[in-house]
């Protein structure tokens, strides 16, 4: 962000005098330092000082001399002088102020502008210093209505226009923003700071394109500066022009290239093409210059994790649980989730997150208000209403919402999206608000007006959140759900939907949300999902045309050493077997086939699967005789479109929610006995169901016979109890009762 401009030190003048006249040693003084004899003049007023030490006039010259040669903390100190041997002096209070603001001490100039303001109410330059003095508080609104009142008396004051712009670019008021940048621009076309701030605007709005354009418009005066460069790469990145972005990391990286930034970013941008190895090197050349970089040490753990390369999983585990102690910011929420086995870290690790990038809002919109409508009124929040796991689980639910009962709204703030499931959820919805170029404030905004019951995130903090928008608390229920599987640590947010399996009653207290328990999994399932019917040969995808086939369509992250000890043991004392994997990156191929081998296993007997069309993947389960499933980051989605397909999951339950999802999903399609509880126990059932092919098949069996009829795919009876806990909450809203979680009973509990 560019820093606020201070306001100029007003330079002192003095009367010539004329030939005749005797010359005072003031005004000698003065003659040198107007003549650019700075070394005589400070001796001429400091020699007067010492016989007239109160001189508010000597004081406040030699104050301006001192500042100009950069002696900011001298200069302060006369100014203060002056100011109390001539209180009723505007300039000199101004004058200290000014000082101050250069000294970064923006409690004490604030008070010494207010007196200049009080004895000349119309001193723009005092109004103006006062303004930054709020800005660097963080008094961003009362700065703002500062300058609105410095031009009102001068109207084409650019500094001030350029302040109070990124005053509210600062509050999240981007529209206000912009609309304050390209006033600037009108006056002044080649202002690279606004043109800068107003991509970062734009940008903020989802205008993209736009953005790129004004960061271009910055760089083409500015050609080198790399905080517009790292900008510019920011919102390539954000276009999905990934190579482009490396490209201007690469720039900005042969001009700094120690600049912390720019190497985080660079890569964040090697993240997103799946190069995981390279972005590992890149946050090591990071952390050895600053090691205390935020988030960095998280996202050099998911990158090493990423390519499956172990060795220093320990470290950097051991390095992040003392960080997340002592709250430092060091691993994103989302990266707690799969990586740590603590449910107490992840919420420490959510709730310092939250404070530090989506703190609740001052003012919030709803202010206790019980709204009466005909129906409940339902907001679900999301980026990811298009081709995406959630929309592919939940896209039923929201067809068969009760209508009687519920006006059911979608708040997009993701891709467009031209498919056929983005055509379905269109039609899925009451109300459907593409909120992508609205700030958080505004869609918050739109919540409120809508008089929105209950507003559900489901996004969390992973790819595309937007937390912000119900940290201004729009709506009298605000719920986590599904797209998240851990807390939030906000206090904004009310509840959290869970199930028995999920969240015992003992780990409760690791959770910011009031957990609401459905009876059979959280997850809902859409009875739609569709498998192709063109089934590829086991030689097509790669597989043996004999031997059992275990697999694991998980990322690759969520391998973990130990894991894939048992699976290679497994192969070990299958004969013939194999183990077919997803491919993600060809880092991560690399170090599971060489770790295969250390365990004896040749590298032949690890298949690995490209990603496909969803109809397409869930077909080629049928080659699979068993789904192993990781810890301590289980299957969620992959675990039911599995089961869906057909193919058996094997899991083994953790300490933390992101560890039980599995279980609660296999439990709910009624094969509990697949639930483990130990490695030791996992593995021995897994070598049990591969070994004995009637126990294996009567397993496939029953849940291919209950697949239409088991609580997970059941998405009727799923609508039924989630409609039933919005009811509760609700009902507990009009009673003017605070939110507390319940569960849910089966309706054959009923």
């Amino acid at each position: 962000m560019t820093k606020y401009r201070n306001p100029p030190i007003p330079q002192g003048r003095g009367r010539q005098p004329l030939a005749t006249e005797v010359v005072s040693p003031l005004q000698r003084a003065m003659t040198a330092h107007q003549s650019g004899r700075l070394s005589e003049a400070e001796t001429l007023y400091r020699d007067f000082l010492r016989k007239s030490p109160h001189h508010p006039n000597a004081l406040h010259f030699l104050g301006v001399l001192l500042a100009q040669r950069g002696d900011v903390i001298g200069a302060s100190d006369l100014f203060r002088r002056a100011s109390k041997a001539e209180p009723m002096n505007a300039l000199f209070h101004s004058l200290l102020g000014k000082a101050l603001l250069s000294l970064n001490r923006h409690a004490e100039a604030l008070p010494a502008y207010e007196a200049a303001i009080k004895l000349n109410p119309t001193f723009v330059e005092a109004l103006y210093g006062r303004g930054v003095a709020l800005l660097g508080l963080k008094r961003l609104s009362e700065g703002i209505e500062n300058f609105d009142t410095v031009l009102r008396l001068q109207p084409a004051n650019l500094d001030a226009l350029y302040n109070r712009a990124t005053a509210s670019l600062q509050l999240g008021k981007y529209a206000e923003a912009l609309t304050g940048f390209d006033a600037i621009l009108g006056k002044k076309r080649d202002h690279a700071e606004a043109l800068n701030n107003r991509g970062t605007a734009l940008r903020k709005l989802n205008r993209s394109a736009e953005a790129l354009e004004s960061y271009d418009r910055a760089l083409q005066i500015r050609p080198r500066h790399i905080p517009i460069l790292i900008n510019r790469a920011t919102v390539l990145q954000d276009m999905g022009r990934m190579n482009e972005a490396l490209e201007t990391d690469d720039l900005i990286l042969s001009l700094a290239p120690d600049a912390p930034d720019a190497l985080y970013n660079r890569a964040d941008t090697l993240r997103e093409l799946k190069r995981y190895d390279e972005a590992a090197v890149t946050l090591e050349r990071l952390r050895n210059k600053d090691p205390k970089y935020s988030y960095a040490l998280g996202h050099l753990m998911h990158a090493y994790l990423s390519t499956c390369e172990w060795s220093k999983e320990s470290e950097l585990a051991s390095a992040l649980i003392n960080g997340i102690a002592n709250d430092e910011p060091c691993l994103m929420p989302f990266l707690s989730l799969v990586h740590l086995e603590s449910p107490e870290a992840q919420l420490r690790c959510a709730r310092n997150y939250v404070s530090n990038k989506y703190p609740v809002a001052p003012e919030p919109l709803w202010q206790g208000e019980r709204f009466t409508h005909a129906k409940i009124r339902v907001a679900y929040l999301s980026a990811d209403f298009h081709n995406h796991a959630t929309a592919y689980l939940m896209a039923e639910l929201f067809e068969i919402h009760d209508r009687q009962k519920f006006e059911i709204s979608a708040i997009s703030f993701g891709p467009d999206g031209d498919g056929q499931m983005r055509s379905r959820l269109l039609d899925a919805f009451d109300v459907f608000d593409d909120v992508r170029t609205r700030s958080d404030l505004d869609v918050a905004r739109l919540l409120r007006e809508r008089e929105i019951d209950i507003a559900i995130d489901l996004k969390g903090f992973t790819g595309g959140c937007r937390p912000g928008i119900l940290s201004h608390r729009p709506a009298p229920i605000q719920v986590n759900f599904l797209g998240y599987p851990g807390t939030t640590g906000a206090g904004y947010i009310d509840y959290i939907i869970a199930d028995n399996e999920l969240i015992p009653a003992s780990d409760e207290r690791y959770y910011s949300e009031q957990v609401v328990r459905l009876p059979d999994s959280y997850q809902v399932n859409d009875r739609q999902r569709s498998v192709s019917s063109d089934l590829p040969k086991r030689s097509e995808v790669g597989l043996p045309e004999s031997g059992f086939v275990f697999c694991c369509f998980n990322n690759n992250y969520k391998i973990r050493p130990a894991m894939f000890a048992i699976w290679m043991r497994l192969l070990t004392r299958v004969e013939g077997s194999v183990l077919w994997l997803l491919e993600d990156n060809p880092a991560a191929r690399k170090h599971l086939t060489a770790a295969a081998v250390e365990h004896g296993i040749a590298p032949e007997r690890l298949v690995f699967a490209s990603r496909l069309p969803l109809d397409a993947h869930l077909a080629r389960h049928a080659l699979a005789d068993l789904f192993l499933d990781t810890l301590p980051c289980n299957a969620h989605t992959t675990a039911s479109d599995a089961l869906w397909a057909g193919l058996p999951v094997l899991t083994c339950t953790g300490n933390t929610f992101a560890s039980r999802v599995a279980a609660s999903v296999i439990k709910s399609a009624d094969l509990a006995e697949l639930v483990t509880h130990t490695p030791d126990e996992y593995e021995s059932l897994a070598y049990k169901l591969a070994t004995s092919p009637q126990l294996l098949a009567d397993v496939r069996n029953r849940l291919s016979h209950n697949r239409h009829t088991c609580p997970l795919f059941d998405t009727e009876r799923y609508r039924t109890n989630l409609e039933a806990a919005y009811e509760r909450m609700w009902r507990r809203y009009q009673e003017g009762l605070p939110p507390m979680g319940f569960s849910i009973l089966a309706a054959d509990q009923q």
